[in-house]
Order: C-alpha cells, then structure tokens, then sequence
C-alpha cells in the first residue's frame, strides 16, 4: 500500500491548523499559502 500526499491539500491543512491555534496569523498564513500555490501552478510541480 502506497499513500501519496500532494502539496497543496498539505498546505491547506497546515495553513487551517495555523489559523485555528493562533488567528491573528490569518493575513500571513493566506499570503504564504498563496504564493505557494501560484509557484507551484506557475512551476508546473506535481508532487
């Protein structure tokens, strides 16, 4: 049995997590996850 994890659903898990241990983190946390997910879109990476 094999599990494979892509990136984006595990950022979006961190970023959640993050948001609910501290909220006041919400601006970066959104930002970050964007800028991942505009790299990897734009870098075509399929982890």
């Amino acid at each position: 049995m094999t599990l494979q994890l892509s990136l984006a659903p595990l950022l979006a898990l961190i970023a959640g997590i993050l948001i609910l241990v501290k909220p006041r983190l919400l601006n970066y946390v959104v930002a970050i996850y964007l800028i991942a997910i505009g790299v990897i879109g734009l870098l075509n990476i399929r982890i």
